[in-house]
């Protein structure tokens, strides 16, 4: 099953990418989600939505997840070539 590809902001709890499993209100479900944390080559969330970023190696965006975002304020459809482009950074983690 297709899921659509979205990226999220929330109130508190910063931005994520991932797949929309489902939406009530405010209340988002995502899997094989990435906390956007740190990004570069993108001015703004719509950018990174439409084009991705443009420098995957400064990008700071840890592992997929599963997660249910309580305060889901914008909720952005991302084009096929913005979500390889967030797939394909990295994995951040601090050692």
């Amino acid at each position: 099953m297709n899921l659509p590809y979205v990226v999220v902001r929330t109130y508190s709890a910063g931005a994520f990418a991932g797949e929309l499993v489902a939406r009530k209100g405010k209340e988002v479900t995502l899997k094989n989600a990435r906390r956007l944390w740190y990004w570069e080559g993108a001015a703004s969330l719509s950018q990174l939505a439409q084009e991705g970023v443009k420098k995957p190696e400064k990008c700071k965006f840890p592992c997929p997840v599963s997660v249910i975002l309580t305060e889901a304020i914008e909720v952005l459809s991302t084009t096929a070539a913005a979500r390889a482009s967030i797939e394909a950074v990295p994995v951040w983690r601090q050692s």
